[in-house]
């Protein structure tokens, strides 16, 4: 079978730890980035772009900047959506006040304002957990969204209260704003989310991931044997929010081309959080699984009974997507807590043993 392992033998613990212990494993992402550089951009239409591509590498972002808070560190979050705000209307400002700016190094740079307010509002963790963080995070939510309707500044006293992204230039191409175009859009996002999923992955398998998971599994023992959970907790809330920040950046200048504050309302965290469970809390790869599901069973469901000759409207789109949706939150909370990324894990075991059972 594809995933026979014969041959391949670990002589040191380095080399049993190592990224990609299986080659396999190592072919299998070389096809995936092959897809993603090369044959999607040559072969994708303006609508795959904007309805499928884009979406899910930005909300795949935003699910590994959630996953990193609870998956991975065990801090509940349901103030996503305010911190992707918090790096949208940064980037907007520095944009707006800096013109001749790089538009990418605003994009990254916003995440620091992200970092930085999700450190300020990641400070009752320490002294909290559970249900009552949640709670905490969520006033986080109406706050930020609060303050980004009221602070005209942030939106450049526009009477309509929205920000719209200018039309923004990298070596002579537009990459932003209505002259822009969707594959080069395309190239930006995947770039970004290239890089900041690679800098995820060292930080989860080193000294500051194992921390992080001590800290989730059980912060008193982790106290105990000298991890500063003060430490852990609020670089936890620093790397997620920064993450969770660049996406809104990519939210709003890749894809949406302008926002107004309900935009990073309560739905959109939800939405976030449902991609993190769906796809597997503490996975990196669970993330991209979730959000492939969730941003592309509407187009399924669009698409489908049309091809089949099936009427239907999008009322009842709406209504299936929803109940797909949840019933699937249900199934991977009772039957597969893991996600998505568990269930490729057993498919991957059985691979490597086939043709003997377990």
């Amino acid at each position: 079978m594809l995933y026979r392992t014969a041959g391949q033998f670990k002589t040191s613990y380095t080399a049993d730890q190592a990224l990609f212990p299986i080659r396999q494993d190592a072919y299998l992402l070389g096809i995936i980035l092959i897809f993603a550089w090369v044959v999607f951009p040559l072969t994708a239409s303006e609508f795959t772009f904007q309805t499928l591509l884009i979406p899910i590498l930005i909300y795949s972002l935003a699910a590994m900047g959630l996953n990193i808070l609870t998956g991975y560190a065990g801090q509940l979050s349901l103030g996503t959506a305010a911190f992707m705000g918090v790096g949208a209307y940064a980037c907007y400002k520095m944009v707006t006040i800096m013109p001749w700016m790089n538009p990418v190094v605003a994009i990254l740079l916003s995440g620091v304002f992200s970092a930085g307010v999700g450190v300020a509002f990641g400070i009752p963790s320490l002294r909290i957990k559970g249900f009552y963080l949640a709670i905490a995070t969520l006033a986080a939510q109406f706050f930020l969204v609060w303050l980004f309707e009221k602070w005209a500044w942030l939106y450049n006293y526009n009477a309509s209260g929205a920000i719209q992204v200018p039309n923004l230039k990298m070596f002579g191409v537009y990459i932003a704003g209505p002259q822009a175009d969707s594959m080069i859009q395309y190239f930006v996002v995947l770039g970004i989310v290239t890089l900041l999923t690679l800098l995820c992955i060292n930080l989860t398998r080193g000294n500051l991931g194992r921390t992080w998971k001590a800290t989730r599994d059980m912060d008193i023992a982790a106290e105990l044997i000298g991890i500063n959970l003060m430490k852990s907790k609020l670089t936890a809330f620093m790397v997620s929010s920064y993450v969770v920040g660049v996406a809104g950046a990519l939210f709003v200048f890749m894809w949406r081309g302008a926002a107004e504050p309900n935009l990073f309302d309560i739905p959109l965290s939800f939405r976030i959080l449902f991609i993190a469970i769906i796809g597997g809390l503490g996975s990196i790869m669970g993330n991209y699984l979730g959000a492939i599901l969730i941003v592309g069973l509407p187009v399924v469901l669009n698409t489908l009974p049309q091809t089949l000759g099936i009427p239907i409207s999008s009322a009842m789109v709406e209504h299936l997507n929803i109940m797909i949706i949840g019933s699937l939150i249900i199934f991977f909370l009772i039957i597969e807590p893991h996600g998505l990324a568990r269930l490729w894990a057993l498919i991957r075991e059985k691979l490597i043993i086939w043709p003997f059972p377990y």
